[in-house]
């Protein structure tokens, strides 16, 4: 199962870390994971490039974590948002055995 999941503090996004493997299939044919991995590493691109915030990220061993040292604009929240919108999608369409999300507070 891959948990992600999303820190806040105080309504205000600070990063997420999606950590595992979905499980719906194998390696290099899970439609889960490349959707996660999709709609997560767009997330952090365009929060670079089209919000202009700055995005501090750590890839390893199934796991990607991000952070946002100076916080978010308004762009940048927004993205956010439509991660959660898209994951939440994944995890309703393809059950809590494969994707498990959560917000934290930080």
């Amino acid at each position: 199962m891959t948990n992600v999941r999303i820190f806040r503090s105080q309504g205000t996004y600070q990063g997420f870390q999606a950590d595992g493997h979905a499980g719906f299939a194998d390696a290099g044919k899970d439609i889960v994971c490349a959707a996660i991995s999709v709609l997560s590493i767009n997330t952090v691109n365009s929060i670079e490039t089209l919000a202009h915030d700055q995005v501090e990220t750590l890839e390893e061993d199934g796991r990607l974590t991000c952070r946002f040292p100076e916080g978010l604009s308004d762009k940048g929240n927004l993205l956010m948002e439509s991660l959660i919108l898209g994951l939440t999608a994944i995890e309703q369409s393809y059950g809590r055995s494969h994707i498990k999300v959560e917000i934290e507070e930080v």
